[in-house]
């Protein structure tokens, strides 16, 4: 008999997590605008709101924490940091910073001006705004097979390198760099294959353009090409980081997502005029070059946490629960972003209410029916998170309208999966009589999502 499938870790702590009453819930998501962000996190049972920051520390994590530099300048951690950075990616230069969206904005600040266009593969969130905030465009270059939810292929998230030629063709000079987000989040954590890098290597030296790689889930793309691409099934995944990474000039990362810490991230470039500039916004917006914005213990646990999760099974356990609860939600016949992704399962409002128009936003609607069924927090990836178009300052509805439900690595057991599909299985059965959304009754200019309030539509 084949032995089944088990995580490559043990659980030596537990967190206690309360349930509420659906009465209670009610009135919580009322005072919050019926914007998940703006609950408190002790109103939450099962809390799939991001993986970002939310993942459980190893027993090595915690032990280098204890051995972290707290210098100023010049601290053994950085070093740590920097030595693992360059190990797993071959990048020389590394400049920390406390989250992906800072290792943004400072790169940016030096790169990103009114008019120029970045295109690049579905950016995320944070990506889009820091490009649309100074007034250039993110250039949506994904292959249109991302589009549909219910197509598999094993690399959704990769650019169309058509759509990127003529990309580089028509806006020349005014493209500062070409960014790929590896897994590509907003399609539903989807995959690039190294024949695309490649491919998109090769489209940019023809064309005198440098590639940025977001990082945050790198080691998750390295194990789908493992798995999926022809030619890497007896690569390790440190042996695919680095030949990924020979196809980028530099990377932000978020090293709250695939480095498993609690805060952290940073630059890392083979590019010194890059490392030269973004370390003076460094100093400016996060700190000194060797700590920027982070302490000591956090390098420490992110190295660590870098070189664990660059290891297969870590890697498996993550990735396999993602596909469990995609399992029991094929179960129940719920449609969600196929295939199942890496970090978390996205599951396609539009498909489920049917009933719901655009206009009332189906996917936070469902996110707000799932809190109200059982006290599950998912996140809005669709309509609101697009913003407005920067120049007519309409909805943009051009886009997938998805629930993610983020699975936090080594966090929840499968007991948690099997409750969210359930919750999802009570409202897929009575999804005809939902035929109400929301409406926005305040927002903000950018990043709308993190902060915008809602109210039900009667």
């Amino acid at each position: 008999m084949e032995l089944p499938f088990a995580e490559s870790w043990k659980i030596k702590m537990i967190e206690p997590i309360r349930k509420s009453t659906r009465e209670e819930r009610e009135e919580w998501l009322k005072e919050a605008g019926y914007n998940m962000f703006q609950l408190k996190a002790e109103q939450v049972y099962i809390d799939l709101i991001t993986d970002s920051g939310t993942g459980a520390m190893s027993d090595r994590q915690w032990a280098g924490m204890m051995l972290g530099d707290e210098s100023y300048a010049g601290a053994t951690s950085y070093y740590n940091m920097k030595d693992m950075v360059t190990r797993i990616a071959g990048f020389e230069y590394v400049l920390p910073t406390h989250q992906g969206r800072a290792a943004e904005n400072v790169l940016f600040s030096c790169l990103v001006k009114d008019g120029d266009v970045c295109p690049g593969n579905s950016h995320f969130d944070t990506t889009k705004g820091h490009i649309e905030s100074r007034k250039a465009v993110a250039l949506d270059c994904t292959i249109d097979e991302a589009k549909d939810t219910q197509l598999e292929i094993p690399f959704k998230g990769n650019v169309d390198i058509k759509k990127l030629e003529d990309a580089l063709i028509k806006y020349g000079d005014h493209i500062p760099f070409i960014i790929v987000t590896i897994t590509n989040n907003t399609a539903g954590g989807q995959p690039v294959s190294m024949q695309n890098l490649k491919e998109v290597r090769a489209l940019a030296d023809k064309y005198s353009k440098k590639v940025l790689f977001d990082s945050a889930r790198f080691a998750e793309n390295a194990y789908f090409i493992k798995m999926r691409e022809d030619g890497y099934k007896n690569k390790t995944i440190k042996e695919i980081c680095i030949e990924m990474f020979i196809n980028a000039d530099a990377m932000t990362m978020s090293a709250k997502k695939d480095a498993i810490v609690n805060m952290g991230g940073f630059i890392a470039t083979r590019l010194k005029s890059w490392y030269d500039m973004a370390k003076v916004k460094g100093i400016a917006y996060e700190g000194f070059i060797t700590y920027g914005g982070m302490n000591g213990r956090d390098m420490n646990a992110l190295a660590i946490g870098l070189d664990e999760n660059t290891e297969f099974d870590n890697l498996e356990s993550r990735i396999k629960q993602v596909e469990y609860l995609g399992k029991k939600l094929d179960e129940y016949g719920i449609p969600y972003q196929r295939p199942a992704g890496g970090h978390a399962i996205f599951v396609d409002a539009a498909k489920v209410l049917t009933h719901v128009p655009k206009e009332q936003f189906p996917a936070q609607t469902l996110t707000v029916e799932l809190y109200l069924e059982a006290g599950i927090r998912g996140c809005e990836i669709g309509y609101i998170l697009a913003d407005r178009d920067p120049v007519t300052r309409e909805n943009r509805f051009n886009g997938l309208d998805l629930l993610r439900l983020a699975i936090p690595r080594r966090v929840y057991t499968d007991n948690h999966m099997n409750v969210v599909a359930a919750a999802l299985k009570n409202i897929f059965d009575r999804r005809e009589s939902i035929t109400k959304g929301v409406e926005i009754v305040w927002e903000a200019d950018l990043l709308r999502h993190f902060t915008v309030k809602l109210e039900k539509i009667k």
